[in-house]
């Protein structure tokens, strides 16, 4: 029997049939005189039994152990630690899908800032259209990237946070209005006489639980706060740092 035939009778490609003897699963036949390869029928089965156990969804490594005499596992043993492994797997499907239903159904559709939790999607429903504002877009871009980078037990609190700091109309309307005050900021410099009454107005809105617990890391060399910084026009920028500072003395108070 030539490998084509070996091949056609397993309902395999000559390709995977040089891929397995590469690979050490199926045994090299004898050649003949011209230096064809002869199969037999103990060809055909052993190659037959592969195909089963990789449709099975073994790895080629478990199927050498299998097909070897003195391996250490039994089929049995690596059916259950497949069947197991499945079972994981199957397990991470269903979480993951009813993360995307969450998604999916939150109140507000999908924001542009997304795949973003359904807690925080449904806040940024609660703010209305920001399009308008570049810097209500920026904030939701960095409040997505805080969400996503932040341990499970952070990502509570930050939430927390949010919910009570803008869970009201009134909440809302300030908030939306420190982001008009900052986007008129957007040309000025950092000694432009509307800084400091665009700091208080941020101030007002800014929960104290968002800084960090050391005011250290409000200086401006701080690596994400100098980051922050440079994303903004130097009016902005004052404005922000100056914000951060009024909320620090106030949770000092």
């Amino acid at each position: 029997m030539r490998i084509g035939e070996l091949a056609d009778a397993v309902g395999v490609t000559t390709r995977t049939v040089r891929h397995y003897h590469h690979q050490g699963l199926l045994p090299e036949p004898e050649r003949l005189a011209n230096g064809y390869r002869t199969y037999t029928l103990r060809h055909v089965v052993v190659l037959a039994r592969i195909r089963r156990l990789t449709e099975l969804g073994l790895g080629l490594a478990e199927v050498r152990d299998v097909l070897a005499d003195e391996a250490g596992k039994d089929l049995a043993e690596v059916l259950q630690e497949l069947d197991a492994d499945l079972a994981r797997q199957e397990e991470a499907i269903r979480e993951r899908r009813a993360r995307l239903r969450a998604l999916l159904e939150a109140e507000g559709g999908l924001p542009s800032e997304g795949p973003v939790s359904p807690e925080l999607a449904e806040l940024f429903a609660g703010m209305g259209d920001v399009s308008g504002s570049p810097m209500a877009v920026r904030d939701r871009e960095v409040l997505a990237l805080m969400e996503g980078t932040m341990a499970p037990e952070d990502r509570e609190r930050l939430l927390g946070t949010l919910r009570g700091a803008l869970g009201s109309p009134e909440a809302v309307e300030r908030a939306q209005r420190a982001y008009a005050l900052l986007d008129d900021l957007a040309d000025a410099g950092a000694d432009d006489p509307r800084v400091a009454e665009t700091a208080r107005v941020l101030a007002a809105c800014m929960p104290a639980e968002l800084l960090p617990e050391e005011d250290v890391d409000l200086d401006p060399g701080h690596p994400f706060l100098r980051a922050l910084y440079a994303d903004f026009a130097p009016g902005q920028a004052e404005a922000i740092r100056l914000a951060l500072r009024i909320v620090a003395r106030g949770r000092r108070a």
